[in-house]
């Protein structure tokens, strides 16, 4: 191994007491394959398992905790005691290539597809449609919803437990529920779920306590807790830097395992609510970083970003699309082989990776995913 890249292969100890075995984490991403009824397919656990041997951790796509948080089709779920057989397969799956199986854990509020969820229509914290293209305008959630939602997230996280998953992780980025109650744009209400944005954070804290409250009552062993957030929105208004310091001081006070940043760009600044010119990544890390765990994430690819990342003294990075394309990436940057990792993606590559064929065709119909070599584009 290549002395530079020695920081990768650290151990990293959690609060929890879980040691992880690097610093590398398979972060969550959507691949579009569990079967039609929300139960764990054959073909999403080859695809976890060609990528769970090098990594410390594997975060999972997003499971939905009840019936009317359906984010996309053909989404796995964790909201009924009848999908545990198959969230102790994936489990176990990743588990038995050595990394940590982490079971990420959300409700997709109002960018759920209406054709996904009861009485078609998405809810959210308010009747607010998002600003992407076709966005409906949800429903607003009543209170005794909400609540009953708050328990779904707890009952979730009762189910990994029991599936033997190593943690959970809650998803409140990426403009899901989580998100659109701390949002400004998304959040009207002035009740006990709105208003300031001490009154934005009641939902999300509410979520993070119940996950907790599980934790307690059901793990017999120590079990990770994280929480994924967006630092920023595009929307006005919308969540700016200064609010997130909010979020992120109150969720480093919960007792929670780690913060994982969601942004595209590892190195991307702020575009509101600071005028701190160095990263987001860094800001957030100097800001929590003796309280919680972070993971960067974004547009890391070679095992020089992956370096360099570490120099922000995050302990722990995500890798998503560099191990879709080269699912050996951290087995060759150990052996010293990190000048053979893959970049490019032809069309005969689909078996070879074990990519399921709604993520393939995903991927070969995106511009912009990631480098595909020229013939992969006829098909």
């Amino acid at each position: 191994m290549n002395p530079k890249y020695a920081r990768l292969f650290e151990e990293v100890p959690l609060k929890c007491g879980v040691t992880l075995k690097n610093r590398i984490v398979l972060a969550p991403m959507t691949h579009l394959s569990s079967c039609e009824d929300g139960t764990i397919s054959d073909e999403e656990l080859a695809y976890y398992a060609r990528r769970s041997a090098g990594v410390g951790t594997v975060i999972t796509a997003c499971a939905y905790v009840t019936p009317n948080g359906k984010g996309y089709a053909r989404q796995f779920s964790a909201h009924d005691d009848r999908f545990i057989p198959g969230l102790k397969r994936l489990a176990s799956t990743i588990q038995e290539k050595g990394a940590k199986a982490v079971l990420q854990i959300f409700h997709g509020g109002r960018l759920s597809p209406p054709s996904d969820v009861p009485d078609g229509v998405p809810v959210s914290a308010s009747a607010v449609a998002s600003e992407r293209k076709g966005a409906v305008v949800p429903r607003a959630l009543e209170d005794a919803e909400i609540v009953e939602i708050v328990k779904g997230f707890g009952e979730a996280t009762r189910r990994a437990i029991e599936a033997g998953f190593d943690g959970v992780e809650i998803h409140g980025a990426n403009g899901y529920l989580l998100q659109q109650f701390f949002s400004p744009h998304a959040n009207r209400r002035e009740d006990r779920w709105g208003g300031t944005v001490e009154k934005r954070l009641a939902f999300p804290l509410a979520v993070v306590d119940e996950v907790r409250k599980a934790v307690a009552a059901h793990a017999t062993k120590p079990f990770i807790v994280g929480y994924r957030f967006s630092p920023e929105e595009p929307e006005t208004p919308g969540i700016t830097m200064a609010e997130t310091f909010v979020l992120i001081d109150a969720l480093a006070g919960r007792g929670l395992d780690y913060l994982h940043i969601s942004v595209n760009d590892f190195w991307s600044t702020a575009h509101r609510g600071t005028d701190d010119p160095r990263s987001r990544t860094e800001i957030i890390y100097e800001r929590v970083g003796d309280k919680v765990a972070v993971i960067g994430v974004g547009g890391i690819k070679t095992a020089d970003d992956a370096a360099k990342a570490l120099t922000s003294r995050v302990p722990l990075i995500a890798i998503g699309r560099a191990l879709i394309v080269e699912p050996d990436w951290v087995e060759k940057v150990a052996e010293g082989r990190e000048a053979e990792i893959a970049t490019t993606l032809t069309r005969d590559d689909q078996a070879r990776l074990v990519l399921p064929d709604p993520l393939w065709q995903m991927i070969i119909h995106s511009q912009g995913w990631f480098p595909v070599a020229a013939e992969s584009e006829e098909q």
